[in-house]
């Protein structure tokens, strides 16, 4: 998962947004180790954690540069996301929230993000640029499409060899081939003091709180929650890690440390964290308990020293990983029920809105309110947990506020 290092600081500071780089590495190197070590010390769980794929392009992209939010601003709707998913995770609401999302828009929303971080690395390659009569068409295929496809099939080989390092393999590989072809340059020095001035502790806390930037904060929180029921439960029940009920274990912990990821990013700077499905890497190789996850925070400690190194990757070569990392989320369109209209179409208008609007907000809130009308329309209202009675209801006034 140490891809992350580089691909964060890209999107949340390469994407215009005005985020220094080096600030942005810092903060996310910050939430990943000491989240990390949180995760194995009090869940004591071999999760790791840091700022999350598909929320950082959320964070930057819709955030920041749709809407048009300060990265200051961004940065205060983080934390109180973070704080809204700390009282979820300890309190019983959790559980309420967790059964009353049907399970096919939570798998709509992962496919969903895969569509909108493949899109995004295909920009950042040039291969797909915007059209007036088109709105997108296929870009100039030059010397970024050919390291895009040399990139992929460096990891892809690597990936079936099971290699850790498959994506930073493509990262670098694409790199020093650029700097060698005179396409990027290379970095005058390699390693410099980590920087904890330029964005940590910059959020804007009191002007996040506008109502008109409630649905940013309700899709962060939201998602959040997705990602780390999803990533426990799967990588708890594939790895064994699970009480004799089938629960993953210290559940409720794992959870709350996620949430105090989050906010704890929104100080440092940077995207929401999450506990990560590469966790199963360690797993697999024979981490069972929280003193994996010690070890896998120290060895985040020499990464805040790299910024000069990180800010020399060019965007490109990143885009072989986001793509990457797009199919990975995207195979969950397979668990999709489709047999009945009113699971599949919910769960189709959330997959498809999530990329065409560049809004993981637009998507999810759309699905709740169509899940739950359609079922009514089709006599099945009985079927509709109260609960998500009332996420409908509150993704209809986000969405008017927006």
């Amino acid at each position: 998962m140490s891809y992350i290092v580089i691909v964060n600081p890209s999107i949340l500071a390469g994407s215009g947004t005005g985020m220094p780089f080096a600030g942005v590495l810092s903060a996310t190197v910050l939430v990943a180790c000491s989240m990390t070590l949180m995760m194995g010390l009090y869940a004591r769980l071999p999760f790791a954690v840091a700022p999350g794929m598909g929320l950082n392009a959320f964070f930057a992209y819709t955030i920041i540069l749709q809407n048009k939010v300060p990265w200051q601003t961004a940065l205060g709707i983080v934390f109180w996301a973070g704080v809204l998913f700390l009282l979820v995770s300890a309190t019983p609401l959790r559980a309420r929230i967790a059964t009353a999302i049907p399970s096919n828009l939570r798998l709509a929303t992962a496919a969903g993000i895969g569509l909108l971080l493949t899109f995004i690395g295909l920009r950042n390659a040039g291969l797909i640029e915007p059209d007036p009569a088109t709105m997108v068409r296929l870009g100039t295929l030059d010397y970024r499409s050919a390291l895009l496809l040399l990139g992929l099939v460096v990891a892809v080989v690597l990936m079936r060899r099971h290699s850790p390092f498959a994506f930073l393999a493509s990262i670098f590989g694409v790199t020093l081939l650029a700097w060698a072809l005179g396409y990027a340059k290379p970095p005058e020095q390699i390693v410099s003091l980590p920087d904890f001035s330029s964005v940590a502790l910059k959020l804007d806390v009191l002007g996040a709180l506008r109502l008109s930037l409630l649905p940013a904060m309700v899709s962060i929180l939201f998602t959040d929650l997705f990602d780390s029921l999803s990533t426990f439960i799967g990588v708890a029940t594939a790895a064994g890690l699970t009480e004799p009920d089938g629960r993953p274990l210290n559940l409720r912990r794992g959870l709350i440390v996620d949430a105090f990821a989050t906010f704890t990013a929104g100080l440092a700077g940077t995207s929401s964290g999450t506990a990560y499905v590469e966790s199963i890497a360690g797993i697999r190789m024979g981490g069972r308990t929280g003193l994996a996850s010690v070890v896998t925070a120290l060895c985040f400690v020499p990464c805040f020293f790299v910024a000069p190194l990180a800010v020399a990757v060019p965007t490109y070569a990143t885009a072989p990983v986001l793509v990457l990392v797009g199919v990975a989320m995207f195979q969950m369109v397979a668990q999709i029920d489709f047999s009945s209209i009113e699971d599949a179409l919910p769960a189709f208008v959330t997959l498809v809105l999530i990329p065409l609007t560049f809004s993981i907000t637009q998507g999810i809130l759309c699905g709740f309110i169509l899940q739950a009308l359609l079922y009514a329309c089709v006599g099945r209202g009985r079927e509709v947990p109260v609960a998500l009675w009332l996420l409908a209801a509150l993704s209809a006034v986000l969405l008017f506020l927006r």
